[in-house]
């Protein structure tokens, strides 16, 4: 993509339809083998039609390898630091594209949110059962957004990779750009 360490990226989810969703401002962190790493650092301004929320926290987003296939692809994460009640917060999207310095996505409404404390919810269900019907999600969309659900909800509850800690360094690196 050819970012430099802390350039200017944007994360632009939409919902089914193209209905505007979250616009989130970050900086390149840089990439791994779990995918590439955005910065967003506490005092972001994060905007949805209807809704203005600061961060509190700094946060580094992940999305996934774009080389993987696109049924392990089809989630975005937000891992905020330490002191956060959040630790970690995983949409599940469409399989996340980069559109110039645009990581653009489809939020499907689940979410699989890890607390500090260690508790672990599925959140919006009953938001993903409504919009199908209402939207029209597709078939292929419904099993892509259920299944990549189970196995992140795995992943977060086991700590697997790259819900092990492998967002450490990141917030270092952020750390390092403010």
């Amino acid at each position: 993509m050819g970012f430099e360490l802390g350039d200017p990226v944007r994360i632009e989810m939409e919902k089914w339809g193209g209905r505007p969703h979250w616009h989130i401002p970050g900086r390149w962190l840089g990439s791994d083998e779990h995918g590439d790493w955005i910065g967003i650092p506490a005092g972001t301004l994060m905007v949805r039609p209807g809704a203005e929320v600061v961060a509190s926290h700094d946060q580094v987003g992940l999305v996934p390898l774009t080389a993987r296939p696109e049924s392990e692809r089809g989630w975005l994460a937000a891992f905020h630091a330490p002191g956060a009640e959040t630790w970690v917060y995983v949409d599940m999207t469409t399989p996340p594209v980069w559109d110039g310095p645009t990581v653009r996505a489809v939020d499907l409404d689940l979410d699989v949110i890890r607390m500090q404390s260690g508790w672990v919810v599925v959140d919006d269900e009953d938001e993903f059962e409504e919009h199908q019907v209402r939207y029209g999600y597709p078939a292929e969309v419904v099993s892509l957004a259920l299944a990549t659900k189970d196995t992140v909800l795995e992943a977060v509850r086991s700590r697997a990779w790259p819900f092990d800690g492998t967002a450490a360094p990141w917030h270092e690196l952020l750390l390092s750009l403010l």
